[in-house]
């Protein structure tokens, strides 16, 4: 097999351009301008500090070549090119070639660091990427409803997406891409990625739909855009996204839940689906959702219905007059000897989804509780990281 360079690329057609990667490289090997995002294959070492945070895996692309892609090439990509012939190859073909210079590569890069977020073991396959910038699905809004009390300014939206005819096979805790339409004489806009609020049988029971959960924020284009759709407006759909953030089947499954605001979406759609497939499950569900007052919170009518028996819920407060700013790490240290008792079952889940920094707080109240417990947060962190039974998705 000739001397070949392995280098690493980003699939334009799936990259929905949120820049995790650049701001993830350690070494600024990854660039880009107006039209693409690419990797620079003098500086890229191969380190796979990018791999893991990309949420729709575009990052995760390989050639081998005789000379590499030079960015100018990359910047003018609509697609990625296919794999160069490169000869007769001795006792190997050259797909698993690759495979086996991967796999290798990502061995070195994780050795001895827990390795990269993996999905459960008992979670559904996912569908990844099946509809792209250049290829979306269309879905037409079946219902647009505010969730939080109209004289508060926190205006959170349940949005219900129906795809009619089209296939799009979702999983809870996936994400879809949505992108704002182009005024004339404008680029693009960037695809923006919202977390499905619904099982994966549909917002209602067998229909070809699901919902968003979507703040609205005063400078945010698409969340605007969202929150101002119609009945029967088209939107362009692209994913699904996600192949990690999914919910184990196992009934017997304890699931720990932490969240704020709309970081709720996946866990609506955790919960829905343990209430219609399993609702004699042995497996706890544990949510602590935090917001600023109960007229901001999202659900809040909904979740204070659902019985103790499927799901215990703590609802934390930050901004109650006359009361002390409680969080979420907050209320978690408060139930310490039910977390306590969780994590150290071998069947518990942990999620954790929200605002960027929220994962600092949750992080030192579970270090805090293992403490209590005699159990050591950084082992156990670690070990769940890798059966799939720990993910943190903020943005």
């Amino acid at each position: 097999m000739p001397e070949l360079i392995k280098q690493h690329l980003i699939d334009p057609e799936i990259c929905i351009r949120c820049y995790t990667c650049e701001e993830t490289c350690p070494i600024d090997a990854i660039t880009h301008d107006d039209e693409n995002v690419v990797v620079d294959a003098d500086l890229c070492n191969y380190c796979m500090e990018c791999i893991a945070p990309c949420p729709t895996g575009s990052i995760d692309n390989w050639r081998l070549v005789n000379s590499p892609y030079s960015l100018e090439q990359q910047f003018e990509w609509e697609e990625l090119p296919m794999q160069e012939e490169l000869g007769e190859q001795d006792s190997v073909s050259l797909n698993e070639a690759l495979e086996q210079e991967i796999a290798s590569l990502l061995e070195q890069a994780h050795e001895g660091t827990g390795g990269n977020p993996s999905a459960p073991a008992s979670a559904a396959q996912p569908t990844i990427n099946l509809y792209s910038r250049g290829k979306p699905a269309f879905a037409q809004v079946q219902g647009n409803y505010r969730l939080t009390e109209e004289h508060t300014e926190n205006d959170v939206r349940h949005i219900i997406l129906n795809f009619g005819d089209t296939v799009f096979p979702v999983l809870e805790g996936q994400s879809i891409g949505i992108a704002p339409p182009a005024e004339e004489g404008e680029n693009a806009q960037l695809i923006r990625l919202y977390s499905i609020a619904s099982a994966r049988d549909g917002e209602k029971r067998n229909a070809n739909n699901f919902a968003l959960t979507v703040k609205r924020e005063p400078d945010g284009r698409c969340s605007n855009y969202l929150c101002n759709l119609q009945k029967g407006d088209q939107v362009e759909v692209t994913g699904p996204f996600g192949g990690t953030f999914l919910m184990p089947n196992d009934p017997n499954a304890n699931i720990i839940m932490i969240c704020t605001g709309t970081g709720s979406a996946p866990f609506r759609a955790f919960t829905e689906r343990r209430r219609r497939a399993a609702p004699g499950a042995s497996g706890k569900l544990l949510l602590f959702f935090g917001a600023r007052t109960p007229e901001e919170l999202p659900y809040f009518g909904p979740l204070n219905k659902l019985p103790h028996k499927l799901i215990e819920k703590h609802l934390v407060y930050s901004r109650i007059p006359g009361k002390p700013k409680e969080y979420v790490q907050d209320r978690m240290l408060e139930q310490s000897d039910t977390v306590g008792k969780l994590l150290q079952c071998n069947q518990t889940y942990i999620y954790v989804c929200g605002l960027k920094g929220m994962e600092t707080g949750v992080d030192k109240s579970l270090q805090e509780i293992c403490l209590r417990h005699h159990l050591n947060w950084g082992d156990l962190k670690t070990n769940m990281r890798a059966s799939g039974r720990y993910h943190v998705e903020t943005y």
